[in-house]
């Protein structure tokens, strides 16, 4: 088995949609840390599992500078986010989102 890991950063803004009052409920930035993990059996015919550059072209490019609200038709919590980007990476398996020095999400395919 072949492993790989990227890692990204990505700056945007959102506001959480909460059923309880939070300072999160107001339009915010972050400094996304995100980690993406692939894996395969075999490589492609150039010797990869994913090209790096491909994974970071897609996510940055996609939420890079966005208004996350504006880009995602659910809650863009660090979960949901986490869940998004390994659902748009060939191969990944585990997903981890760092919204601050303390706060980590991670989606991971069972």
């Amino acid at each position: 088995m072949y492993y790989i890991q990227k890692r990204m950063e990505v700056a945007g803004c959102h506001r959480l949609q909460l059923p309880y009052p939070s300072k999160c409920s107001q339009l915010h930035g972050h400094n996304w840390i995100i980690t993406v993990f692939c894996k395969a059996q075999q490589l492609n015919e150039s010797g990869m599992v994913v090209d790096f550059t491909a994974i970071k072209e897609r996510i940055q490019q996609m939420l890079d500078h966005k208004n996350l609200n504006e880009v995602f038709d659910f809650n863009p919590t660090a979960e949901n986010i986490a869940k998004w980007v390994c659902d748009q990476t060939p191969h990944c398996y585990r997903v981890e989102v760092q919204e601050s020095i303390g706060n980590i999400a991670i989606y991971e395919r069972e």
